[in-house]
């Protein structure tokens, strides 16, 4: 499986915005879901958000109303726009794409497919 790469993660302080970003390195590809996760040390990995391939959103509770998901299938990329952020966003962010529509199982991150390396993001 082709592997996703991400970029944007900084450190920041409380209130701050972050955009992270994640694409396909090479040959372009369409993706029916695509979605971001971050995981905590010692934690789970938690679904943080997902698009689907004709701009459908879901978000997890914590992120509602802060975060914004979108994506550009031209650049094969996705985006994730963080605002008002607090240390307990604190993680690494993970991308994932899914060959199938994201569904009401968008985020059981066990039907992912491709996933990046993850990118830090601290709030602090």
């Amino acid at each position: 499986h082709v592997q996703l790469v991400e970029s944007g993660g900084a450190s920041v302080q409380p209130g701050g915005s972050l955009r992270l970003s994640c694409t396909t390195p090479g040959v372009a590809d369409s993706f029916y879901c695509m979605g971001w996760f971050r995981q905590t040390p010692g934690k789970e990995r938690e679904a943080v958000a997902s698009i689907d391939d004709v701009g459908s959103t879901a978000y997890s509770n914590s992120a509602k109303g802060r975060f914004f998901i979108s994506r550009d299938n031209a650049k094969n990329a996705l985006y994730l726009q963080m605002n008002s952020l607090e240390p307990e966003d604190t993680s690494m962010y993970y991308c994932a794409s899914l060959g199938r529509p994201c569904g009401l199982k968008w985020d059981d991150s066990g039907r992912y497919d491709r996933w990046g390396q993850g990118t830090q993001v601290t709030v602090s």
